[in-house]
């Protein structure tokens, strides 16, 4: 690996942690959103349902399930951007050792 190819790998690596950390907001927002919805929809569903306390909550459950699902997909997602951004961070941490042992050797 020559010096050129260290850096350029490593510029590629920061601009795609600078799209992660977009990448990241947008998926956090869409995760306050779909939580959001999810609140709204089971305070709405408990407040509409009828019978004992464990009974409306039983239904607030059934019938927000496809909301709860939205919200945990939303939540898989930031979880998936932070561990690509976390890989990310690694390379770059990988190729600025790499590049410091190439640089300690041409003053060899």
């Amino acid at each position: 690996m020559i010096p050129s190819d260290i850096a350029r790998e490593l510029l590629e690596l920061t601009q795609t942690n600078k799209k992660g950390v977009d990448a990241l907001f947008d998926a956090e927002t869409n995760l306050a959103e779909r939580e959001k919805d999810l609140d709204k929809a089971e305070a709405s569903a408990f407040l509409g349902a009828t019978g004992a306390v464990a009974e409306r909550q039983a239904i607030t459950k059934l019938e927000c399930a496809d909301i709860r699902f939205a919200r945990d997909i939303a939540k898989a997602q930031v979880n998936r951007v932070r561990t690509k951004m976390r890989t990310i961070e690694s390379q770059l941490m990988a190729q600025a050792t790499v590049a410091k042992i190439m640089q300690a050797e041409m003053k060899l």
